[in-house]
């Protein structure tokens, strides 16, 4: 097989992109072109997951990273890259066949598909940067494509406020990656990932200039990540957004971000318990702030948005423990949550989405989804309630559904080592998840009331093509609820890159 195949991955979604923005502009008959547009974006993804499938069996095969590299571009394939590939791809797929009826007839809708196919090959090709430069450059790419999407309604203000919002938050966080990357330059005179590492490694000299690239590393990226107070950005765009948008910002794209982020700071070398021990506080800060915001909300996407605050909390305090003690539970924990994450919150929004479509939208009606919405939402639309439970009650960590048994693994990860303080915080991790439930079962509650509200006994219908992401990503949840072992193929692989990225 070609060791070069990888790449393709990249390749097929950034070079199809184009092809479907003409399509959809160019093509004969208005519907025709936009379902033609919809369909050659679908063909794409199943070209791409053909080479995801090939790739990864060189991989498991080879227990090695696939290098590429053109010109001064360099790519490496190693666990979380295809761990990343992988959520991208799965979440991706399902939003462009969801948002066929979703966005039928909006201004752009050609735009959309094109966008959303160029912002999953940015994604893959983040993962694979393998120098501090591109790195960034598939950063900033993938912040302007994401902008266009989050602003997607540009004839609504709403929008286009949390558009402007999430540009100028996150080229101040590409500003200050920038900088980070320029101090590193200077101090070794390259940009290549491993060569710095190995030079961080010998020297004893530029411990200030690299903590200082660390913390701007650390900004920066964590914008996009949403840390906590970097994170003011985060609710408005996901609520604004399409549905289809508002998962995958909510299930990728800050993933992606997190990626970044580490591979920026395990070149810096040294200080890998210091950024363990920042990772374990802003974990903590997030999933309490994220709870607390929630609570308060009445809007079901905002709610939604301000748990995924929560959940990059515990994804971090995994990483965290790793890095401060080198137990790699707590690294394949935090890739297992990684990945349930991307199915709970798009399962989530896809789900509510589906019926913001049927209650609002077919109506006329545009403005947020409240909770009150759904009275009785599961005597009309019992497959989407359904679904919808599903989704809030494993992002709430009960089993046997696929979000208890990464928090689980977490928190047994912060008990290895007989630390104190990390014991105390699996605790505390531990306590946010009963105390999320206090948003998410009313939620559950009101769509099974006896009493239908107006909203319900007025909507429309959904289509089959809506429904079809709704149980399957369900069924995935459930499924990897029963057995998680399932995963291991791509979450043991992740957590060793990532353990060999820090040198632990």
């Amino acid at each position: 097989m070609n060791p070069t195949l990888f790449p393709w991955m990249i390749a097929v979604p950034l070079g199809v992109s184009p092809l479907v923005y003409l399509v959809g502009r160019l093509g004969v008959g208005l519907n025709f072109r936009f379902r033609f547009a919809q369909a050659l974006a679908l063909l794409a993804l199943l070209a791409t997951w053909a080479v995801f499938a090939l790739s990864l069996g060189q991989f498991t095969a080879q227990k090695a990273i696939l290098p590429f590299g053109l010109e001064m571009i360099w790519l490496t394939a190693d666990g979380l890259s295809f761990l990343l590939a992988a959520m991208v791809l799965g979440l991706g797929t399902f939003a462009v066949l969801f948002s066929g009826p979703y966005i039928a007839g909006e201004i752009g809708e050609e735009k959309y598909y094109a966008m959303l196919l160029a912002i999953m090959g940015i994604m893959i090709g983040l993962g694979c940067a393998n120098d501090l430069f591109n790195l960034w450059v598939w950063f900033e790419a993938m912040a302007v494509s994401s902008y266009l999407l989050v602003a997607f309604y540009r004839e609504r203000s709403a929008s286009l406020e949390a558009g402007m919002k999430y540009l100028v938050q996150s080229a101040i966080g590409s500003v200050l990656v920038l900088l980070g990357i320029s101090l590193v330059l200077g101090q070794f005179g390259t940009l290549d990932m491993d060569k710095i590492r190995a030079l961080a490694a010998t020297s004893a000299a530029g411990g200030l200039g690299l903590a200082l690239a660390g913390a701007l590393f650390i900004i920066g990226f964590g914008v996009k990540v949403a840390f906590v107070p970097l994170h003011t950005w985060l609710p408005d765009a996901h609520s604004q957004a399409p549905s289809g948008i508002s998962a995958m910002l909510s299930g990728v794209v800050i993933e992606a971000g997190l990626v970044a982020m580490l591979r920026a700071l395990s070149t810096l070398g040294g200080f890998s318990i210091s950024w363990g021990v920042l990772l374990l506080v802003f974990g903590a800060l997030n999933m309490f702030f994220g709870n607390f915001m929630a609570l308060r909300q009445t809007q079901i996407k905002r709610m939604l948005a301000y748990s995924s605050l929560s959940h990059i909390g515990y994804i971090l305090i995994g990483l965290g423990i790793t890095l401060f003690n080198g137990e790699p539970a707590g690294a394949q924990g935090a890739a297992f949550h990684l990945f349930n994450h991307m199915l709970m919150k798009g399962l989530a929004f896809f789900a509510v989405g589906a019926l913001m479509f049927a209650l609002l939208d077919k109506n006329g009606i545009h403005r947020p989804l409240e909770i009150g919405d759904l009275a009785g939402a599961a005597r009309k639309y019992p497959l989407a309630a359904l679904t919808l439970s599903i989704a809030l009650l494993a992002l709430g960590g009960l089993p046997p559904l696929a979000g208890f048994m990464s928090k689980w693994q977490i928190f047994v990860a912060g008990f290895q080592g007989s630390n104190a303080w990390l014991m105390g915080l699996a605790i505390f991790a531990a306590f946010n998840s009963v105390l999320s439930l206090a948003y998410y079962a009313p939620l559950v509650n009101m769509l099974y009331r006896r009493k239908v509200s107006v909203v319900v006994e007025q909507g429309a219908s959904i289509p089959v093509s809506m429904s079809i992401p709704l149980v399957a990503l369900a069924a995935a949840i459930v499924a990897i609820g029963l057995w998680p072992a399932l995963m291991n193929g791509l979450t043991e692989p992740a957590a060793l890159a990532f353990l060999g990225m820090f040198g632990k």
